[in-house]
């Protein structure tokens, strides 16, 4: 089974797929690391992220161990990424990796949860399962600020909310693969859910999916 998990920053898509995950003990892959990874590699060239040839080259000799990299949990990486994102052959580098991770997830496991921005429209339009996890502008940026401040690292909300109103514009115009939801996505608005609300949510079509597959004999 493999589940799309996409939706904007700061939206709770990321803790609903890794919860996801370990409930169905089922491999899971932040491809928003792959992209703040090329990111990170060319501001480490002193280069720009917004150049298409640099990015390119970082996408193709992408190392995946440096996903590890604590820095790419940083604002700056998760800027980088936005724009390495819209860049055709960073895509394209970063495509098969998804695909090959959803077909054939490591260790063995039965099924994937791959959580982005394209994983239901253009990595996987054929997912058992998918799922887009959104929320207000101003909600996201307000967790996003409390989250830079409990890091202890110096933010200022009006700032936070324009940068991301900036990248929503950016994933949703991009010429590849924008943001979009999948006509038969499941839309979840986080807004005004807690964590173990949007879990059960989440939970409730993938279940449903699971009994189709498996109805009782």
């Amino acid at each position: 089974m493999i589940i799309a998990v996409d939706g904007p920053a700061a939206s709770g898509k990321g803790t609903i797929a890794r919860r996801i995950a370990r409930e169905l003990d089922f491999a899971y892959l932040d491809t928003g690391l792959l992209y703040r990874g090329v990111g990170v590699m060319v501001l480490d060239r002193g280069g720009n992220p917004e150049d298409p040839e640099a990015a390119t080259r970082a996408a193709e000799s992408f190392d995946p161990a440096l996903m590890a990299d604590p820095r790419l949990r940083g604002d700056e990486a998760a800027v980088a990424a936005s724009k390495v994102a819209a860049i055709p052959g960073v895509r394209a580098a970063m495509l098969e990796f998804q695909r090959s991770f959803g077909r054939t997830p490591p260790d063995g496991r039965k099924g994937a949860v791959l959580d982005g921005r394209d994983i239901g429209t253009a990595i996987f339009p054929d997912a058992d399962v998918k799922l887009f996890i959104t929320a207000a502008v101003e909600v996201r940026a307000e967790r996003r600020h409390k989250e830079l401040l409990e890091r202890g690292s110096p933010s200022i909300y009006a700032r936070v909310l324009q940068d991301m109103q900036e990248r929503d514009q950016r994933d949703r115009s991009r010429s590849t693969a924008p943001m979009a939801i999948a006509p038969d996505a499941v839309v979840i608005d986080t807004s005004a859910l807690d964590v173990e609300a949007a879990f059960q949510a989440a939970m409730d079509p993938i279940r449903k999916k699971q009994d189709r597959q498996n109805p009782v004999r």
